[in-house]
């Protein structure tokens, strides 16, 4: 079982345009919607992987409406806290003709105490159903997504530290203060990019050695495995006694988002069924590969996430 949690899901419109006149009326050849956000589009990509799921998340309004059905539909186990505010609605522009992807993002409204404690108790009970399965041993929890204000407390910092605690084999997905807290429980992967590893480090990382460098710092303070992806580049791996690049194969982009998100997904699903850091990397990176050639995020199937995925170049550094 793999538990994806966390606190910033979405409501997803995507437009796609052959050409976009700034300035000017555009009409859109294609206009559709879909449950995603980071917590949300892992959630999916492990059911489409092969693996078994559940999603913790808080959601609202008509927003929250949609996604719970959507996940309904598609069989997709969840378990939601509502909320008083509505989910946020973001916006992805795709324009054909030279193949940019625009992101439009609404960040995530304040939540209450209350509701930020029932999405703690939430978390537990799926833990809890976790321990007490046969497949216990093979558990992985993916925390993602940046945190939300507390109403009148500011962001609960110390909260992927709180989930960590006594919980499984965890891949962090996120950055900065969150991130410097949960090193402190020794998740198993934490996967910021370059800008999020520099800003988490607190200075610029000019070129590879200074990434390297910050990843070792980061397995000093408390994460066995550091992941940093850059885009369509070469993505390094990092525990204090090994280190890999990885070079991703090259496909047609149709909508980048959601990849980092699949990437998360694949590795939870390969260290489920018993792959080491390397070669579940390298699934992950198969499965991210499949999601760019997809308009919407983390439309996967599990055989073309293997056929990229024999398509990574790995080294070891």
């Amino acid at each position: 079982m793999i538990i994806a949690a966390g606190l910033s899901p979405a409501w997803q419109q995507v437009l796609v345009f052959d050409e976009i006149a700034v300035g000017e009326v555009n009409r859109a050849a294609e206009a559709v919607w879909c449950a995603s956000g980071k917590v949300l589009n892992v959630s999916r990509a492990i059911l489409l992987l092969g693996a078994d799921g559940q999603t913790v998340c808080p959601i609202g309004g008509r927003p929250g409406d949609a996604i719970r059905d959507e996940f309904l539909a598609d069989g997709i186990a969840a378990c939601w806290i509502s909320t008083d505010v509505p989910t946020r609605v973001c916006t992805t522009v795709v324009e054909r003709a030279s193949g940019c992807v625009t992101e439009f993002v609404e960040n995530a409204t304040a939540i209450s105490a209350d509701e930020l404690s029932a999405f703690e108790a939430a978390y537990a009970e799926a833990l809890r159903e976790v321990s007490g399965e046969e497949s216990a041993a093979a558990s992985v929890a993916v925390l993602t997504g940046s945190l939300p204000e507390i109403e009148g407390q500011g962001k609960p910092v110390g909260l992927y530290r709180r989930l960590l605690a006594d919980g499984p084999r965890a891949i962090l997905d996120v950055r900065g203060p969150e991130l410097h807290e949960a090193l402190q429980e020794r998740p198993l992967l934490v996967k910021p990019n370059r800008h999020e590893l520099a800003s988490t480090v607190g200075r610029p990382l000019p070129d590879d050695a200074a990434v390297w460098g910050a990843m070792r710092e980061l397995n000093a303070a408390g994460a066995e495995w550091v992941l940093v992806t850059a885009g369509a580049g070469e993505v390094f791996l990092s525990s204090q006694t090994a280190a890999w690049t990885f070079v991703p194969p090259r496909v047609p982009v149709v909508n980048p988002i959601g990849c980092g998100d699949c990437l998360a997904a694949g590795i939870a699903v390969a260290i489920s069924e018993g792959a080491d850091m390397a070669d579940a990397v390298r699934f992950g990176l198969g499965a991210a590969a499949d999601n760019v050639g997809q308009l919407l995020p983390a439309r996967l199937d599990r055989d073309r996430a293997n056929r990229h995925a024999q398509a990574v170049t790995v080294k070891s550094r």
